[in-house]
């Protein structure tokens, strides 16, 4: 499998350099391109992307007046952020499992997300928001070089009332670009009110080059 990746042109040398010639191989660039012979699965997504490049005063400048607005009434409230790594019996992973059953979407499954979590505790960031002294809100992201993406989340009555993820997102976009994040990924378009969320704190949309199955069958080389 190359996950973001493009395929170099000289890709059935390299794949039979490493004996591999002969085994599926999942293609999905991060962008559209050029493709070998292979056979499509699923088109191009959209993704909605935050670079994190630019100082935190021009992030701040770019958010939407009415997603900023919400922030600074999260600001102003008693809600308060704690950033940590995602312990792999995170209460986090059963509330967010419930609610996609609930609204019929897919993650991960909880327990890859944890053994993700035990493998690479570095790479995971959690961020929780508190509301006097009860957690309302989560947000997890995990790491990846110098890029982020947004995994699951979670919000109470209590926390949507609060705006809690409006804090949450923006102090996970300063936290991780103080560690040297560049690109925070927020995932594909789903819903109309998430997608405006998304937007509103500044993503935008970015196509993918879609996902490709090439095997030996569909590549070969024709004779000249």
């Amino acid at each position: 499998m190359l996950p973001r990746a493009y395929p170099p042109d000289d890709l059935s040398h390299q794949l039979a350099l490493a004996g591999l010639a002969r085994l599926p191989l999942l293609l999905s660039p991060e962008a559209p391109c050029p493709m070998p012979r292979a056979l499509p699965i699923t088109g191009q997504r959209k993704m909605l992307q935050i670079d994190l490049c630019p100082p935190e005063t021009v992030l701040r400048a770019t958010l939407h007046q009415k997603w900023r607005n919400q922030l600074r009434r999260a600001e102003q409230s008693y809600l308060r952020v704690r950033q940590s790594r995602l312990p792999p019996d995170h209460p986090l992973l059963a509330l967010a499992a419930k609610q996609a059953k609930a609204r019929g979407y897919q993650n991960w499954p909880s327990a890859l997300t944890a053994a993700f979590a035990q493998t690479a505790p570095p790479q995971t960031s959690l961020f929780t928001a508190h509301l006097r002294g009860h957690p309302v809100a989560h947000m997890l992201f995990l790491l990846h070089g110098t890029r982020a993406t947004y995994h699951i989340g979670h919000t109470s009555d209590a926390g949507r009332n609060a705006c809690a993820h409006n804090l949450l997102l923006w102090g996970a976009m300063r936290h991780l670009s103080r560690h040297g994040i560049t690109l925070l990924d927020l995932g594909p378009l789903t819903t109309p009110a998430i997608d405006r969320f998304k937007r509103r704190a500044g993503a935008r949309v970015v196509p993918t080059g879609g996902t490709w199955l090439r095997w030996s069958p569909l590549a070969r080389v024709r004779p000249t």
